[in-house]
């Protein structure tokens, strides 16, 4: 059982915890203004299914399913920050997937909540 006392005296793992959350994720709102203002400098890709990204997925993204990715990495830039993306914040797919990625030499961040959460804010979906 999860005591609270155990979690408030832990102040440097959770600052650790933070500081790592905010250096590998990227939220919604964050993604938009990068895609408006430095869309060359990110790759956008969608690990879902190939029948899911082509229900929906977000404007500019590549499809690669998480499943396949070893076998597509030569389809992606070491020089852009590959940005990842899954189904929703409790698939672990594009966390596995970014974890592939990094192996292979690649900068890589993940869509926090992924693409419903994109989908919550009621931007652009290409379908």
């Amino acid at each position: 059982m999860l005591k609270l006392e155990n979690i408030t005296k832990q102040t440097q793992r959770a600052k650790e915890f933070f500081e790592n959350r905010v250096a590998f994720t990227v939220g919604p709102v964050e993604l938009k203004e990068i895609l408006e203002k430095n869309r060359n400098s990110i790759e956008l890709i969608d690990v879902r299914s190939k029948e899911h990204f082509d229900k929906g997925h977000i404007p500019s993204a590549i499809s690669i399913p998480g499943k396949d990715m070893k076998m597509h990495l030569n389809k992606l830039s070491k020089d852009k920050i590959n940005v990842v993306y899954c189904y929703s914040q409790q698939c672990h797919l594009g966390s596995k997937t970014a974890l592939v990625l990094l192996e292979n030499g690649f900068t890589v961040i993940e869509l926090e909540g992924g693409f419903n959460e994109w989908k919550n804010y009621d931007f652009d979906i290409v379908s």
